[in-house]
């Protein structure tokens, strides 16, 4: 045995030169001892979503553009409803005969940004009321959407079995029904109740507005009820809820506490990509005469306008057009790197 030994020695001081070693320092020691500094999921993954350079673009032009048609309209020297027969079809910082005269007598005229419409209306608030029109349609649909479709597929997943089966069968029928005749049959529908209401905002709104988000709240929430079913039905056999349940927690307590913050990416990720949705969805139901009433201005509705005189003053088209381009690619772009974040198996 001591000779084995002895010539393992031998062996091992054959291969390593000890002269080439020496002891390791105090902070070389230290520095293998720290660890890697605690985080959160979340924290993670907003981590991960800073370093996407395309997201954060996208986060700060649609940042600027909520600004824009927040603050703007309160500095802004006119209206979406005032008119200047004097000033129609005015270029891109072009002024009427009116104008021009009032610059010459010493007064301060400010310019139209975008021009003005066949009403001589000044195009640049219009434009910007109407993306305020799209921005909010796009939140508080998100908003319908996130709130029945996590309750819906929650109570669905958790539960399963036939109440499952009864409940995705109703999603079923849902997807088949046509949303765009619904928005005209409740249009129809609640016109008497707009015009009988005194309340300012729902007139101002109409009856094409309020069905839009009336369908928002019965049709479109069932994308986001079966990913939440999806997920809940992945983690309800997990360990921690089976021990939940063990204690005698309720099955309310179980999906709000341990089942709904593990599908948060899920739920940020199709709300995200439901804003755009609903803002394309809004355009072209104003588009075609099935949004906001007359004089409240919508991107959809100004492009259906500019159709008339999209040869003489292609402008008009261009300006609207740009909005909802800008705003639906920079929510697609975002949700796509929210996707990325929050699952980083899906990055290349």
């Amino acid at each position: 045995m001591e000779t084995n030994n002895s010539i393992k020695k031998n062996f091992l001081s054959f291969q390593i030169d000890p002269s080439k070693f020496a002891p390791a320092s105090d902070e070389e020691k230290a520095q293998q001892l720290t660890q890697r500094q605690s985080t959160s999921y979340m924290r993670d993954a907003m981590n991960r979503l800073a370093r996407n350079k395309m997201a954060m673009v996208c986060l700060g032009v649609l940042v600027l553009i909520t600004l824009l048609a927040i603050i703007v309209p309160y500095f802004y020297p006119y209206t979406y409803t005032q008119q200047d027969v004097t000033a129609k079809h005015l270029a891109p910082f072009e002024y009427s005969k009116k104008e021009l005269a009032r610059i010459a007598n010493g007064e301060d005229v400010f310019p139209h940004i975008m021009g003005t419409d066949n009403l001589g209306r000044d195009y640049c608030i219009r434009v910007i009321y109407g993306t305020r029109i799209s921005l909010l349609v796009g939140f508080i649909s998100a908003l319908i959407v996130v709130v029945i479709g996590i309750i819906y597929g929650s109570i669905s997943g958790y539960f399963g079995g036939k109440v499952d089966l009864v409940m995705m069968r109703i999603v079923d029928i849902i997807y088949s029904l046509p949303d765009v005749l619904i928005v005209i049959l409740l249009s129809v529908a609640i016109k008497d109740f707009i015009s009988s209401s005194n309340n300012n905002l729902i007139i101002r709104l109409g009856p094409g507005m309020i069905s839009i988000f009336i369908v928002f709240g019965l049709l479109y929430w069932v994308g986001m009820a079966r990913q939440v079913r999806g997920q809940v039905l992945s983690i309800k056999e997990q360990e921690y809820v089976l021990a939940a349940r063990a204690t005698g927690a309720r099955a309310s307590h179980i999906i709000r506490k341990h089942m709904l913050p593990n599908c948060v990416s899920v739920i940020i990720i199709t709300a995200a990509m439901q804003i755009p949705s609903a803002i394309f969805t809004e355009s072209f139901l104003s588009f075609v005469g099935l949004g906001v009433s007359m004089p409240m201005p919508s991107l959809g509705s100004l492009a259906s306008d500019a159709r008339s005189g999209l040869v003489s003053y292609p402008y008009l088209l261009m300006f609207p057009a740009m909005s909802i381009f800008l705003i639906v690619l920079s929510f697609n772009l975002l949700g796509n790197g929210l996707r990325d974040a929050f699952d980083p198996k899906l990055r290349s």
